[in-house]
């Protein structure tokens, strides 16, 4: 059984994931920043307040906290734009090289068609 878990944790797809997760929460830190100290005042000025996560409103004993929720909201399509981004670099990467190694084996088709015939012509002589 031990053997087997330190398989599992030293395969790659592993650790890649381990590294995205601890990246993910690093990132989503930053974004958290981004939006409390640059977003939220910005959009503030056309609202008249400043800090948006003190936006509230009540009703009888129950006090809602829009402002807060707002700012996830941002804080969700901020990430999801940067993630958009990221996937499509990504892709733009991974085509280019299905790209080449098409262009590769096409190369390598070629030439094994091109000693076929080679090999034809010296097997009619």
């Amino acid at each position: 059984m031990l053997k087997e878990f330190k398989d599992f944790i030293s395969r790659g797809s592993v650790m890649d994931l381990a590294v995205g997760v601890i990246m993910g929460a690093a990132f989503t830190s930053i974004v958290q920043s981004l939006v409390s100290n640059l977003v939220n005042p910005l959009i503030g000025l056309f609202l008249g307040k400043i800090d948006l996560s003190n936006l509230t409103f009540a009703v009888g004993d129950a006090t809602f906290k829009y402002g807060t929720f707002i700012e996830s909201i941002i804080n969700f399509l901020i990430i999801a734009l940067v993630v958009f981004f990221l996937v499509k670099a990504m892709n733009k990467v991974i085509n280019k090289r299905e790209e080449e190694a098409d262009v590769e084996s096409t190369k390598e088709d070629e030439m094994i068609e091109y000693l076929k015939k080679i090999s034809e012509s010296l097997d009619k002589k």
